[in-house]
């Protein structure tokens, strides 16, 4: 069997229970940190005649993080493409399900159950913080309706003011986002990299909460690890 994958995600979990698998990932995909594979270009921008070249017997991807066009030439070349869409916790278990066994792993790998028990078993948040949740600048864009990391946040206690919104990662003037008075600003490492000098400072009076966002966007092994992860951060900028 060999795969390509064009998720940083889903590489990573791949990598962890199918060792030797993977012919193939993208710039992107740096979990494990000593993975050895063919780099493909971008998930965005990936190099389609270097997937080719490699055969897989099955590329997988993702309907947000891909663009379907570089899918559909990937189909038109004659590849297995499996494209996955993952919008929550539980949806994203089940995807997870779904490409490890494309992938010819053969059991459920036990960092999986042990990640869906962690999410199922959470107790209910003690109190509820309005947030907003920026992951871009210039110009800003946050997080909108029916996303995988506002579920994650939800089920941590904190709702994000624009989950209602018609678009899935609205942009949203700054003023604007001041002015939805949120009790917390939620400010992840990727897609854009937010740091203690880059982004606290445009909600002043606010408290800033700096997020990883492997574990806040996500859906592979650090799912096991993530509320803890992000709980801790949270309870950091409440403080």
């Amino acid at each position: 069997m060999r795969v390509v994958s064009l998720v940083p995600s889903l590489t990573e979990a791949v990598a962890v229970s199918a060792p030797g698998v993977l012919a193939g990932a993208t710039d992107w995909c740096v979990h494990p940190a000593d993975l050895a594979v063919t780099r493909v270009g971008g998930t965005k921008n990936p190099r389609l005649d270097r997937i080719a070249a490699l055969a897989p017997d099955l590329v997988i991807a993702n309907e947000e993080e891909n663009r379907a066009a570089d899918l559909d030439a990937l189909r038109a070349a004659g590849l297995e493409v499996l494209v996955t869409e993952v919008r929550d916790v539980p949806q994203a278990f089940r995807e997870l399900s779904r490409v490890l066994a494309a992938c010819g792993v053969p059991a459920r790998p036990r960092w999986l159950t042990a990640a869906e028990r962690t999410w199922s078993s959470l107790p209910a948040p003690a109190h509820r913080t309005t947030a907003v949740v920026p992951v871009w600048r210039r110009p800003w864009m946050v997080l909108g309706r029916d996303t995988f990391a506002g579920d994650v946040l939800s089920r941590l206690g904190v709702d994000h003011l624009q989950a209602a919104h018609p678009d899935r990662y609205p942009r949203i003037p700054l003023d604007e986002l001041r002015a939805a008075a949120p009790e917390l600003v939620v400010l992840p490492d990727e897609p854009y990299r937010f740091t203690p000098d880059d982004g606290p400072e445009a909600f002043p009076g606010l408290p800033c909460a700096l997020v990883s966002g492997r574990h806040l966007t996500w859906y592979g092994p650090s799912l096991a690890e993530a509320p803890r992860v992000l709980a801790e951060a949270l309870r950091a900028a409440r403080r």
